[in-house]
């Protein structure tokens, strides 16, 4: 089991890994060695994930989550295999604690009198610095 936060926890078989030809540095280690770790969690039937968890998981994955609910990270950043991998579990972890934590209630607020009274006194100063520059009694100076 993979914790997660207190409460959520992966299990290892939930996770799938396809390694692949990295397009980063190595030499010719790049063009032998599948180094790349793609990470696919099928988090829309997933167990482990409270349904919240997954409606918020998907504005939390953004375009790594596939239309049927798999989450797809790709890691090449290192030059081997186990470190690419655990850097995708990583990455999988800190999206999963991101959506697992609820957001704050919006608590209603209004503005104070003082606050109020600043905004209209600074309206009325430059309503009246606007009617400055009109011309006088209707009278273009252009005429």
């Amino acid at each position: 089991m993979i914790p997660v936060t207190d409460d959520i926890s992966l299990a290892e078989h939930e996770l799938e890994f396809h390694y692949v030809t990295s397009a980063g540095p190595g030499g010719q280690n790049v063009n032998k060695v599948a180094t790349a770790a793609h990470l696919h969690f099928n988090a829309a039937a997933s167990p482990s994930l409270p349904e919240d968890v997954k409606r918020r998981l998907r504005s939390a994955a953004g375009r790594r989550l596939t239309p049927e609910g798999v989450l797809v990270i790709k890691a090449q950043r290192y030059r081997s295999q186990e470190r690419n991998r655990d850097d995708a579990v990583e990455r999988l972890l800190s999206i999963l604690r991101t959506a697992a934590v609820p957001p704050r209630q919006r608590r209603t607020t209004r503005p104070s009198q003082a606050s109020v009274e600043q905004r209209l006194a600074e309206k009325r100063r430059r309503g009246t610095r606007k009617q400055s520059r009109s011309s006088l009694d209707g009278i273009d100076e252009e005429e």
